[in-house]
């Protein structure tokens, strides 16, 4: 599961790391702490239909996919990930990982690795070059009643999105028996690729995905709260790093 995870990066940073050719916001706020329903950045392609030519977009999206049937944006507080076991399968999902397939760019995310006692200890899980990680992502368009006018009879659009999750393998089996799927920059203009639209060829690309090699690091419980946020919340804590200031790993 992928339920809180970190973008630091700024407007600029994002459109060098993710090769963009347009951006649809003015600037990126960073976040520490972006939990379900909060607005993301989403990497997309767009094909043009007269030249065939791909764009490729930076654009804010609703992290919580909302279904273009749906009649409430509520439901999308539950469609924070999509399995990649039954991605094309699910009605919610299916039409959007043939079609509208994204990357939400991320600096690392949080899980929350059960003890002994019962209790629990966030993890920050990052790679371990410090780049950005680009979350498999699928978007929808959905039409918000709530917003109908004379000009927009049905409501104004709103863009929302999934992150893909599989098991999780090796040693990030310890920490959670999930991780978002992370495409590797070599595979990223497959996956964006609109014209990658069968079920054989999603999952093909799907299966060429290999598992990510994350670092893991002990953070404090005030992650925990979304009321927090601040570059404090990924500080190792007290006593997870070695004598020689190298982080421990925990796997």
């Amino acid at each position: 599961m992928c339920g809180r995870f970190v973008i630091a990066g700024n407007r600029a940073a994002l459109i060098d790391a993710f090769d963009v050719d347009e951006a649809l916001v003015d600037e990126v706020e960073p976040s520490w702490n972006v939990a379900p329903t909060d607005t993301v950045q989403l990497v997309v392609e767009r094909l043009d239909p007269e030249t065939g030519e791909l764009t490729r977009r930076l654009e804010p999206a609703r992290w919580g996919l909302i279904p273009s049937w749906s009649r409430s944006a509520a439901v999308g507080a539950r469609m924070i990930n999509a399995r990649s076991e039954t991605v094309l399968e699910k009605p919610s999902f299916r039409a959007a990982a043939l079609k509208r397939r994204g990357l939400v760019p991320a600096d690392g995310y949080y899980e929350w690795r059960k003890n002994d006692d019962g209790s629990k200890t966030p993890v920050y899980l990052h790679g371990a070059d410090g780049s950005h990680l680009g979350f498999a992502g699928l978007y929808e368009f959905w039409r918000d009643p709530s917003t109908a006018s004379a000009e927009h009879p049905q409501g104004s659009w709103v863009v929302s999105c999934s992150i893909i999750t599989r098991p999780a393998s090796d040693a990030l089996g310890e920490i959670h028996d999930r991780t978002p799927v992370i495409v590797p920059p070599q595979l990223r203009g497959d996956w964006l690729d609109p014209r990658n639209d069968s079920r054989p060829a999603v999952q093909e690309l799907l299966d060429a995905i290999p598992d990510p090699h994350l670092v893991p690091r002990l953070v404090g419980d005030r992650v925990g709260s979304v009321r927090n946020n601040g570059p404090d919340l990924i500080d190792p804590l007290p006593g997870d790093v070695t004598a020689d200031g190298e982080q421990q790993t925990l796997l």
